[in-house]
């Protein structure tokens, strides 16, 4: 016997705010039978096939201390440095640079409630 997890949540100060932007960086999407809006206390995204998705819930308290899990992700398509760009675009924050003259490492970001998470490098830098 085993558990399944159903989706992963985020204590947010705006839900909503939290889930447009996390919608761009991982091109998730609202359920059409219930969409997310402004002043929603919990906001739901999911994956295109519906297998991964994440909650937002509004609670009173700003993040205090660094996270205890997070995300890492790499890019889909591109490179690393590419992606990098393009999240810091879309309001992200980087807090530490672990990338190596060799290529290899991370780059440690903030959404933008200070929810840490990484960028990686794409399956084709690693091959």
């Amino acid at each position: 016997m085993t558990a399944l997890i159903s989706h992963t949540s985020f204590d947010s100060l705006d839900a909503f705010a939290q889930s447009v932007f996390w919608k761009e960086v991982l091109g998730f999407h609202d359920d059409p039978r219930d969409p997310n809006y402004s002043g929603d206390e919990e906001c739901m995204i999911a994956s295109d096939d519906g297998s991964q998705r994440l909650l937002f819930i509004n609670v009173p308290d700003a993040k205090q201390v660094k996270n205890r899990v997070h995300l890492d992700l790499r890019p889909a398509e591109g490179t690393r440095d590419r992606e990098l760009k393009r999240l810091l675009a879309l309001g992200a924050r980087e807090v530490a640079d672990r990338r190596l003259p060799d290529g290899t490492g991370w780059v440690v970001l903030a959404d933008p409630e200070g929810n840490e998470f990484c960028i990686l490098r794409s399956d084709a830098e690693r091959a």
